[in-house]
């Protein structure tokens, strides 16, 4: 797939001997002069040291790189993990003031993603970070070998470009992203980087990556677990820019876009997972409630389990909404899935229950309408549903 880079920006993946055999496990994303740089974090009270590390420096004007590992979360590993991952950030650090001026560690952010509660193997990181620096390119390559440096129990990369025009002049957005489990919405719950070279305004550039990650990232789950080194990041060019309110729209527009559709891959790439499930809620009575039915019916067991074995079990559903702590018409309950209505004005309606297990096995997305009342709440929410492979992976995970 042809990606649209955005100018300004270099990227390097490789295997530097964190994960077994050769799969990639570092990536640099660099960029040619310092960039702002947006973030949002998880909310998880047990963080890993890059999160920390992040959150002091994050607004930051004067942002020079991200330096990412994989295989090793460095989460709940104490002082030895902020010092290492000071050290991370030192090493891209030196090696970016080699051909600049010089570059303090605080310019660089660190993700890293994998095991928790196992030291950072430093001896490979202090070989691999040089390399990978050596290795930087703003090519297609260069950035295809840095989205799978960051990749842990994904099948594939994720990531995904647009561009956009503005009168005369051309932008960029390239992002990629990797999630698959220990994936529960609150933030980002995942590792993600944007780049642009759309002149963002510095005073604007956390509540446009905010709005963003809120109504993508915030939006799937697998499971529903909170990671500790949950993080998406945002570069864009530094300067103080006034771009028109209209060039503004355009470019939060395509920043949605591109968000959404990776969010979506998330869920979709879901381990064990074989069905992505779109759940719509609409008529409640505000935004917010709809996204608490949405979420409480994405993490119920019950409703993933039936998806898994394309069982037509609208109770399941709707007794969900029921409980999920917001207020609903019961008597105005609709449900359509996939297209078939099961459910309407408070009671279940006739339908073929084989139809209805054909309609999910058939097709890998689920859909799951439903109308809560006569409000104007609304909103969407994608998770994967559960199955034995699910269960077996993590068992497994760690041994």
């Amino acid at each position: 797939m042809d990606m649209n880079l955005p100018v300004g920006f270099r990227f390097s993946g490789i295997h530097c001997g964190i994960k077994a055999g050769q799969k990639k496990d570092l990536s640099l994303i660099v960029a040619d002069r310092p960039a702002f740089g947006f973030g949002v974090f998880t909310q998880n009270l047990v963080r890993a040291a890059c999160i920390d590390w992040n959150r002091e420096l994050i607004p930051s004007q004067n942002l020079c790189g991200i330096v990412i590992n994989s295989g090793n979360a460095n989460a709940c590993t104490g002082t030895l993990g902020r010092d290492n991952n000071q050290e991370m950030a030192g090493l891209l650090a030196h090696e970016l003031s080699r051909n600049q001026p010089r570059v303090n560690p605080s310019n660089i952010a660190v993700l890293s993603t994998g095991v928790i509660g196992r030291p950072l193997p430093m001896e490979r990181l202090r070989a691999g970070i040089p390399q990978a620096a050596t290795e930087l390119a703003s090519d297609q390559a260069a950035f295809s070998r840095a989205a799978e440096g960051i990749l842990t129990t994904d099948h594939a990369t994720k990531s995904a470009s647009r561009a956009i025009e503005i009168g005369e002049k051309k932008y960029s957005l390239a992002a990629m992203v990797k999630g698959a489990g220990m994936i529960g919405p609150n933030m980002a719950t995942m590792l993600g980087v944007v780049v642009t070279d759309f002149p963002i305004v510095f005073s604007e550039g956390q509540r446009i990556l905010q709005r963003a990650a809120d109504h993508s990232f915030n939006r799937i789950s697998v499971e529903g677990h909170t990671s500790t080194n949950d993080a998406v990041l945002l570069m864009s060019p530094s300067g103080e820019h006034q771009a028109a309110p209209e060039a503004v729209s355009k470019f939060e527009a395509a920043l949605h876009e591109l968000t959404l559709e990776l969010a979506k891959r998330i869920p979709a790439d879901g381990e064990g997972a074989s069905h992505l499930i779109h759940i719509a809620i609409s008529g409640a009575g505000r935004e917010k409630d709809a996204e608490q039915i949405a979420r409480t019916i994405a993490l119920s067991n019950l409703v993933k389990t039936a998806i898994s074995g394309a069982d037509p079990n609208w109770g399941r559903i709707v007794s969900a909404a029921g409980y999920a702590g917001v207020p609903i018409e019961v008597e105005k309950i609709r449900l359509v899935l996939n297209g078939i209505l099961l459910f309407e004005n408070g009671q279940p309606v006739p339908f073929n229950e084989r139809e209805v297990s054909q309609a999910i096995r058939g097709s890998f997305e689920t859909e799951i309408e439903l109308s809560v009342g006569s409000g104007t709440g609304r909103s969407d929410h994608w998770t994967s549903d559960l199955t034995a492979d699910y269960v077996k992976l993590n068992a497994e995970y760690t041994t």
